[in-house]
């Protein structure tokens, strides 16, 4: 006898193994400097949208990041979005997007000696700081609500795999501290950095057992160095270390880096994955905006 109980046990048996815990629009986020020109404008997109999540980076329309905003404008900014009911996903910093002392950048090894002397000293002095730096971006993900922040790995050198280990260094003391906050450092594959591709970032991870170690994947990154991010680039990688997934607005729309952000997607939700899918325009000038509409229609449309 077929009852109404086994028609809906059936009809569940027959749904792919993805349909549970699929990525839909609550799971969406969107880097608020590329979707508007304002933070209120970022809260109207993110409404017209249904998002309920924000990645954040530089404010939008200014030139300051976040992590580094005075205490009153930071709690302004958290204040606008929890009226809003909208939360951040992850804070984007530039952490470690500097020169590591002994490991001397390949773009400036072109310049005449007396220009690359002087952003030796500038950068080497922004990399002592890099505690200082970690503590405020600690705190502003305190006030946000959020315990994602983004570091990177220094700018790249010549040799990026003999670098490694003296990044994890860099790196796992910086967790410490992070762990101490119950907040995770997420590392992001940076062409212009020592980690830019997914075999970069799968040796880097090894070296760094840390918990509080993750990995911000970015597909498009990789590409610079003719790697494939998918599903060769994906295959390398920790899964249970993704904690965050950015979106080039390329990637989703009729350009030549476009992606099977389907299948991506469905693949994530397959190996596991339970956290936001955030796009980063990255289609800069006048047209920025339009095209973070257009791609989040897109990346909508692909979720539906």
């Amino acid at each position: 006898m077929i009852t109404r109980r086994s028609m809906l046990a059936a009809t569940a048996a027959s749904l792919p193994l993805f349909a549970k815990g699929r990525i839909d629009v609550s799971r969406i986020s969107a880097i608020t400097d590329e979707i508007a020109r304002s933070s209120q404008g970022a809260v109207a997109f993110a409404k017209q949208y249904g998002l309920r999540w924000v990645e954040l980076r530089q404010v939008p329309g200014k030139r300051g990041e976040y992590f580094a905003l005075p205490e009153a404008e930071l709690r302004a900014e958290a204040k606008l979005l929890d009226e809003n009911g909208i939360r951040v996903s992850f804070l984007n910093t530039s952490l470690l997007k500097v020169y590591v002392p002994g490991i001397m950048p390949t773009r400036w090894m072109k310049e005449a000696s007396e220009k690359r002397d002087a952003r030796v000293k500038t950068e080497t002095a922004r990399f002592e700081r890099r505690i200082e730096d970690l503590k405020k971006a600690l705190h502003a993900a305190k006030v946000l609500g959020v315990d994602k922040v983004r570091v990177f790995t220094g700018w790249r050198g010549e040799d990026p795999k003999s670098t490694l280990p003296r990044i994890a260094e860099i790196i796992a003391e910086m967790a410490e501290i992070a762990a101490k906050e119950k907040t995770y450092l997420l590392i992001e594959n940076e062409g212009a950095c020592n980690v830019g591709t997914c075999a970069e970032m799968a040796q880097l991870a090894k070296m760094i057992p840390s918990k509080w170690v993750a990995i911000n994947w970015d597909p498009m990154n990789g590409m610079a160095f003719k790697e494939q991010p998918f599903p060769l680039g994906y295959n390398l990688l920790p899964k249970k270390r993704i904690l965050n997934v950015q979106i080039k607005g390329k990637t989703v729309l009729d350009y030549p880096e476009k992606l099977d952000w389907k299948t991506i997607l469905d693949t994530l939700v397959k190996d596991g994955y339970k956290e936001k899918v955030g796009l980063e325009t990255h289609i800069f000038g006048e047209i920025q905006v339009q095209k973070s509409h257009e791609s989040m229609k897109e990346i909508l449309r692909l979720v539906a």
